[in-house]
Parts: C-alpha cells; structure tokens; sequence
C-alpha cells in the first residue's frame, strides 16, 4: 500500500505539473502568461490576456486535474483518505511549481477548489459561494480566495470534523494559499490591491 501510496503522489503532482494557461496562452497568443500581467500561471491573467471566456476554461481545466488526480488514487488506493489527502497537497503543488514549465506556475486556488470539492464537496461549495460574494462585492479575487481557503478547514473542524484526512489536507493548503499571496496580502493592508477587471489586475487563481 505505501508503494501505491508514493506512486499516486508522483503521479498527483505530474498531473498538477500540466500548467492549462501556459498552455493555452501559448497556443491562443503564441507567448508566455508568466511574462504578463502579474506572472502568474492562472485564471485571472489568462482572462486579462484572452478575456473571460478563457479564463473560465483554464478556471475549470485547473479545478478538473485536480479532481482527476484524486480518482485516480482513489482508484490506486482504494479510496485511502491518508492517500488522497497527500495527492491533494501533491497536485496543487504541481500546480504552483510544475515540474514541466521551469517551476513557475500559479497560485493554485482553482486546483485546490477542485481537490477540496472531492474531499469535502458540501463546505466547498459553502466556501465557494461566500467567496464570489466577496468577490463581486470588493473585485478582490486575493481576498475571495484567501477567505474560501480559511472557511473550508473551519467547516470541517465544526461540522465534519471525523474528515481527518481532509482536515489537515485543507488545513496545509489554506497554508500554501496565504504563503503564495504573500504579495497579494501586503497589497491588500496597504490599500494597494488592484481589482477584477482593472486594467493591471492582481491575479490569483
């Protein structure tokens, strides 16, 4: 089982490694996200870079691999909860660093709301949709983000709180959350956060 284990986190953080806007920047405009906007490998900058349509459609691929990573150790491993909350943690942190693109990747919000609504579906979705909430009232996807990522490991400590596995795979990626919008949080104390749909947002997802 430790062998399976190991073999679906590889695995996990491979598929993590598949960075959607890189790609899908590089086939739509021929160039590098990651030398645009903020730099980061994600939704937002590809929707600034291509508009909303395709930013939607890396929004979804990113949340997607996430969610496949997880059925295929699950499939591995007989749905070990130990198991899928390290390919959890794995996948989002090919995301962040992948393996393929030099390392430099996104912030891996949409992929961990793809792991999360495997592992804890009901608080993801209650998360999620305080998350747009603060979203459409302030146009701050850092702080929508940072605050679905607190929320779901609160959830389940209250109301699911036997999700061991998934707690603490929440609770490490709620970590990961804040240490990649590090920049993003500064900003926002300071007053100097860029908004949705300015013309030099701030991305995140």
């Amino acid at each position: 089982m430790v062998l399976w284990v190991i073999l679906g986190v590889v695995i996990a953080y491979l598929i993590g490694s598949i960075s959607t806007s890189t790609l899908v920047v590089r086939l739509v405009a021929g160039t590098d996200i990651r030398r645009y906007g903020s730099g980061n490998a994600g939704a937002t900058n590809t929707l600034r870079m291509l508009g909303t349509a395709w930013g939607i459609v890396v929004l979804i691929c990113d949340a997607l691999k996430g969610m496949i990573a997880l059925w295929i150790v699950a499939a591995m491993t007989n749905t070990n909860g130990v198991a899928l909350a390290l390919a959890a943690i794995a996948v989002v942190f090919g995301h962040n660093w992948p393996v393929f693109f030099g390392f430099r990747g996104g912030k891996g919000i949409a992929t961990t709301i793809g792991v999360l609504l495997w592992l804890a579906p009901l608080m993801t979705i209650i998360a999620g949709i305080i998350c747009l909430v603060v979203i459409a009232l302030t146009r701050y996807v850092s702080l929508g983000s940072l605050i679905l990522t607190v929320l779901i490991p609160i959830l389940l400590a209250i109301w699911a709180a036997s999700h061991g596995a998934a707690l603490w795979a929440s609770i490490v990626l709620a970590l990961l959350s804040f240490y990649q919008h590090r920049a993003n949080i500064a900003r926002l104390l300071r007053g100097q956060e860029r908004k949705l749909f300015d013309h030099k947002s701030s991305e995140s997802l």
